[in-house]
Parts: structure tokens; sequence; C-alpha cells
């Protein structure tokens, strides 16, 4: 009976910061790997995908209405910082005070 061959490896595509790209090459000049794929498949054969939890918080879709200067305000302003309408939305929100007292 003929084995099965292992199946050829698939490309998988995900972003990383920049932080994390440059910890993947200072691995692969350490233990002497040729290429980013080999890092990869190390760390994932060193990690413990059993006891993976994610800290990622739920998140919900919400649409609003925006004037549409305040909307090419944000366009403008992601462009210029290489940014997603969510992020600067996000940390808009975010810098919100947490409690407002009433006047």
């Amino acid at each position: 009976m003929a084995k099965k061959s292992a199946s050829a490896p698939t490309p998988l595509t995900f972003d990383l910061p920049l932080s994390l790209l440059a910890k993947i090459e200072s691995q692969r000049k350490k233990l002497g790997f040729a290429s980013t794929s080999e890092v990869v498949r190390h760390a994932i054969a060193e990690f413990n995908l059993a006891k993976f939890e994610s800290g990622a918080e739920e998140r919900r879709q919400i649409s609003v209405r925006l004037p549409a200067g305040d909307k090419a305000a944000l366009v403008k302003a992601a462009k210029k910082a290489k940014a997603s309408l969510g992020e600067i939305l996000r940390a808009a929100v975010e810098s919100l005070p947490e409690k407002k007292g009433k006047k």
C-alpha cells in the first residue's frame, strides 16, 4: 500500500507589527534559519496551542452618521497617519473621560 505524501506547505498571509517582524529576523539569525517561514514554523511547534486564550475583546460593527466635513477630516487624518478610519475612531472614543458629571 502506498504511503500518503505530506501535503505541500501553503501560503498564509497575516499582518504583524514591525516589532514582531524585527523579532522574527533576530530569531532567524540567532537560530540559523534560512527563512521567516522556518521561524514561524518553529514558533508554532514550541507554542502550546491547546492553552491559547485570546485577549481580544469581542467586537461589534456599528454605523454612525457624520457631517461630510468631519468625515473628510477623518479620511485626511487617516491617510496622513497611514492608519484606518477605525483606528482613529477607536482612539477618539477611548480618549473620552470615563465619567463626566451632569451639569
